[in-house]
């Protein structure tokens, strides 16, 4: 009997050792493997996205600071555009696309470039669909938009603006021969039942109403498309911005943008003048940092403005 109970007090001696060293080896484990994913966060977080997806002012970048985080279409030139390399004719960098192999630049991207210097961070440039440009900054992808947005009423109620950092005219864009070319105000239109195009979800859509007699062609996602409409027949005039419609007839020589006499053109369209840069509603430490840039830049002279789209317009790429 006590030969028996030797052994069970060995036996069980045995079998605590093996738990314990099974425990250590658990607890070493689980060390492991919670520093392996504290530094792939770290990893993730580096390139400026927060880790909970959730953005929230601007985007860390690591060792080498804040990163002010913009989304633009990168399809809307002169204000932004994509293309292959980085080499600009002006002799600048465009900046790298997040998440892809192609480039970004404009009038937009001249502007991020410029605000991020003077606060000292990095830049990303992260490429959306205009229809849901406000959407994915609110769910953090990125922190603010420069691309061309108008301040309307209606998303002042969405999200928090800047001054203009650009003031630009509406206007109408035909095709040659079609013999709305001379036109000079808006009122020549009427009885000519024209079609109307315009890019979606802009503010250029409430300012149809203000052409005689019009009838509502097609909108489409990109002004591309909508020049792309008139040059085909499909409709007889696009309602853009006249920077974007002088860089269209660079690419486009069947087209031409008509020049109303003062006064004759579009009224009460200050939303679709002011060109302001955006950030999310509840954000206005951003916006503020960023209007703080702007004015430290001294970017309220219109005359800065203008020649920084007239240098943009003159180094698109064909293919924009």
């Amino acid at each position: 009997m006590m030969k028996k109970r030797w052994l069970s007090m060995i036996m069980a001696a045995v079998m605590v050792g093996g738990m314990t060293a099974g425990l250590v080896g658990c607890t070493g484990a689980g060390s492991s493997s919670g520093t392996a994913g504290a530094a792939a966060g770290g990893a993730a977080d580096a390139g400026g996205t927060a880790a909970d997806g959730t953005g929230g002012g601007a985007g860390e970048g690591g060792a080498e600071g804040k990163v002010l985080r913009v989304g633009m279409e990168c399809a809307y030139a002169p204000f932004n555009w994509t293309q292959e390399t980085a080499e600009v004719k002006n002799g600048d960098t465009a900046v790298p696309i997040y998440g892809q192999n192609v480039y970004a630049y404009g009038y937009d991207v001249m502007m991020a470039k410029k605000l991020a210097e003077q606060l000292g961070w990095d830049l990303e440039i992260h490429k959306v669909e205009w229809d849901t440009i406000g959407l994915a900054m609110d769910s953090g992808e990125y922190d603010c938009i420069i691309a061309g947005m108008g301040k309307t009423p209606e998303r002042e109620a969405s999200y928090a603006f800047t001054e203009p950092y650009y003031y630009r005219d509406n206007c109408l864009t035909v095709k040659k021969g079609s013999g709305y070319e001379d036109i000079t105000s808006l009122a020549d239109l009427a009885g000519e039942n024209v079609v109307v195009t315009t890019q979606t979800g802009t503010g250029w859509v409430s300012l149809e109403e203000q052409i005689p007699d019009l009838v509502a062609g097609a909108n489409y996602a990109t002004t591309a498309e909508c020049f792309m409409a008139v040059s085909n027949g499909v409709a007889d005039v696009a309602l853009i911005d006249r920077p974007t419609a002088e860089s269209a007839v660079m690419t486009n020589t069947d087209l031409v943008v008509v020049t109303f006499e003062e006064g004759k053109g579009f009224v009460d369209d200050n939303g679709m003048t002011n060109v302001c840069i955006a950030t999310r509603l509840d954000d206005t430490e951003l916006r503020d940092l960023i209007q703080e840039a702007m004015d430290a830049l001294g970017w309220d002279d219109r005359a800065l403005m203008n020649e920084m789209m007239e240098e943009a317009i003159s180094v698109q790429p064909a293919a924009n």
